[in-house]
């Protein structure tokens, strides 16, 4: 029987597609790899270890922090820190980003974004949870401390992006800009293997996923949008499925997969968005789009937004292509 592919092995069979990162980006992947793996440990251990619960602070939002939330920012930021292939990194669970300057990241030429526990809320009801991360190559000298403008980049220029998925089993999924590749943990052997080769967004989907809780806030483009999925049109396959876990790596793995859209609108209660442009937006983005999807604030590519600040929100409209350009010109039509 034929053998799968470990992550390390296609990692290493796909190097040829960036002659310029001399195995930094190989490197990277494989520290992130690791580090998802001690994260899922901990995750699968978790009542047990009494790490469950609060930790009793707030991050940079405002929002409380869970144990595992500290544990798992904790493990990534020493994890790639040690690899020295990183000048820099910033955490959604940080204010401020994290300058590397020991001598064994003098020459680095990337930096990090990472959100290190997405649905954290999650965690004590045993829902699944996600980490999502996004590389940049720097563009600040080489050899001279990090700045903001080296995480405050566009979309666009994203080298690599992807999530860990910790569910039923655990995933990762990446892309480099040459497709969307997932790899699931074989925990008996320790190993990533390929599982899920080129994944794709259909075309158009049945499923749509947002908070209805919010739907009182929501735009009218957004609400009419809602509306237009919950009527019965056999010719156009409508009404449509409702399905919202509120964890985005979750919400996002299940459209790719079964063919749907994920909505996080504007509203009163979250005037520019909830979501994060860099930490969350911008690498799920980078990830439909590689898949054959399409990601929006609503009236554009929300990958070439320009950042003006390290946790700045926006809106996100992300999944099939059909869906996403109603979405679109729902929005444009009720302005």
């Amino acid at each position: 029987m034929e053998r799968h592919t470990t992550l390390g092995e296609f990692i290493i069979q796909n190097q040829k597609d960036f002659p310029y990162a001399k195995g930094e980006l190989s490197s990277l992947l494989s520290a992130i790899r690791l580090a998802g793996k001690m994260v899922n440990q901990e995750i699968n251990k978790a009542g047990l270890a009494e790490i469950r619960g609060k930790a009793g602070q707030e991050n940079v939002q405002g929002e409380s922090q869970a144990k595992l939330d500290v544990l798992a920012n904790d493990m990534f930021i020493s994890t790639l820190k040690d690899r020295g292939e990183i000048c820099g990194l910033a955490s959604e669970e940080l204010e401020d980003f994290l300058v590397f300057n020991e001598e064994k990241h003098k020459n680095a030429n990337y930096v990090v974004l990472i959100d290190p526990l997405d649905g954290s809320s999650n965690i004590d009801v045993d829902i699944t949870v996600g980490t999502i991360f996004s590389i940049y190559r720097r563009i600040s000298p080489v050899g001279t401390p990090v700045t903001i403008e080296d995480f405050l980049q566009p979309g666009i220029n994203q080298v690599a992006a992807g999530y860990l998925i910790y569910g039923t089993s655990t995933m990762l999924v990446y892309t480099t800009g040459n497709g969307t590749h997932g790899f699931t943990f074989d925990p008996g052997i320790g190993s990533f293997f390929l599982s899920h080769p080129n994944m794709k967004h259909a075309e158009s989907g049945r499923i749509y996923s947002i908070n209805e809780g919010n739907y009182v806030h929501f735009p009218q483009g957004i609400k009419k949008f809602i509306r237009w999925t919950q009527e019965l049109n056999e010719e156009e396959n409508r009404p449509f499925t409702s399905r919202y876990i509120g964890s985005l790596v979750a919400d996002f793995h299940r459209n790719m997969l079964l063919g749907g859209v994920y909505l996080y609108p504007t509203g009163t209660t979250s005037p520019k968005g909830k979501l994060r442009l860099l930490y969350e937006c911008n690498p799920m983005a980078f990830l439909a789009e590689q898949a054959g999807g399409k990601a929006s604030d609503g009236y554009g590519r929300i990958m070439e937004r320009i950042p003006n600040e390290l946790h700045e929100r926006a809106p996100f409209y992300c999944g099939c292509t059909t869906e996403v350009e109603k979405i679109e010109w729902f929005l444009e039509q009720n302005d």
